[in-house]
């Protein structure tokens, strides 16, 4: 297949390795300093399932240059992912799939309001993994997998193409689960309660999740998460939560969050998307969230701050 990795940092840069590796035709949209190493150098992954060195990555900062593929793999920063689909348009025909891999819950519908509904499945992935330096991904925990489903019946065979193409990459698994919209929410229970506990406290998760008090709190995160899920109609198995604060625990106790780090960075962050997104949608369906509220509430001057606005006094 012709694929397409919109953003090729940590999530976007280990996929796409292992899909150029099992003889796909990838090309990595990139930028900076990051572009100018895989042109020069390749993409190198250090992973714990195993190293790959892509000598000659097919590499660009122009959609337009790629033309038309068969799929488009978005895996920027949720909050970039409007101005992803603007400039994505070049490389969607009739046929091609868009498969959005962020954190959060609303990245594929942000996608279909300016592609249209046609080429937009639904998807999560799940991998610790991060731009190690320009030109290097290192990926250090999680079996890294890949789940997506069809948004209507037309996407079906194109839709198992990919899952198939996805799961004949080393170092994947892939599936398309009987229900996408409770697998995304699935996801989201935990990388959103580990982010925002991560990001207010600056602690990695094998901190926060012995101590009492900040086990506590993820435990109601989790709660407030399921519970806006539940009313918005998502089908989470029985056991969400007891799922989710497993997998948690698994983690190594270095691990932490992507916003964590773009929020203790000073970057700007997926906050809005993550614990913010609880918030806004528990709105919605007169769902109350007081503690993804404290915590949106808490980390928001230096979220501004980060974007431009003023610093927190």
């Amino acid at each position: 297949m012709k694929i397409a990795i919109m953003g090729s940092g940590g999530v976007g840069g280990y996929f796409g390795a292992r899909l150029a590796q099992a003889g796909e035709e990838v090309t990595f949209i990139a930028r900076g300093e990051h572009l100018a190493a895989i042109r020069h150098h390749g993409l190198a992954l250090s992973s714990i399932e195993g190293d790959v060195t892509l000598d000659a990555a097919r590499a660009t900062d122009d959609p337009a240059e790629v033309g038309v593929v068969d799929a488009v793999i978005v895996a920027v920063k949720a909050w970039q992912v409007g101005e992803a689909a603007e400039a994505i348009r070049p490389m969607v025909g009739p046929k091609t799939l868009v498969l959005p891999l962020e954190n959060g819950v609303e990245a594929a519908d942000i996608l279909a309001d300016v592609l249209g509904a046609a080429p937009v499945l639904d998807g999560l992935c799940g991998i610790l993994a991060w731009r190690e330096s320009p030109g290097r991904i290192r990926h250090a925990g999680v079996a890294p997998f890949v789940r997506l489903g069809a948004r209507h019946r037309g996407q079906d065979d194109a839709a198992r193409r990919l899952r198939d193409a996805l799961q004949r990459a080393p170092g994947v698994s892939a599936e398309m689960p009987d229900d996408i919209q409770a697998a995304v929410w699935s996801k989201f229970l935990f990388i959103c309660a580990m982010s925002g506990i991560g990001a207010v406290t600056r602690a990695p998760i094998g901190v926060t999740r012995a101590l009492p008090e900040t086990r506590s709190l993820t435990e109601r995160l989790l709660a407030e998460i399921e519970a806006v899920a539940r009313a918005r109609g998502v089908n989470l198995p029985e056991d969400a939560v007891t799922r989710a604060l497993a997998f948690i625990d698994s983690l190594p106790a270095e691990s932490t969050a992507s916003m964590q780090r773009d929020i203790m960075a000073g970057r700007p962050s997926e906050l809005d998307a993550q614990n913010g997104a609880v918030v806004r949608l528990g709105r919605e369906v007169g769902v109350a969230t007081p503690i993804n509220d404290m915590i949106h509430a808490a980390l928001l001057p230096q979220e501004r701050a980060a974007r431009g606005g003023e610093p927190p006094a």
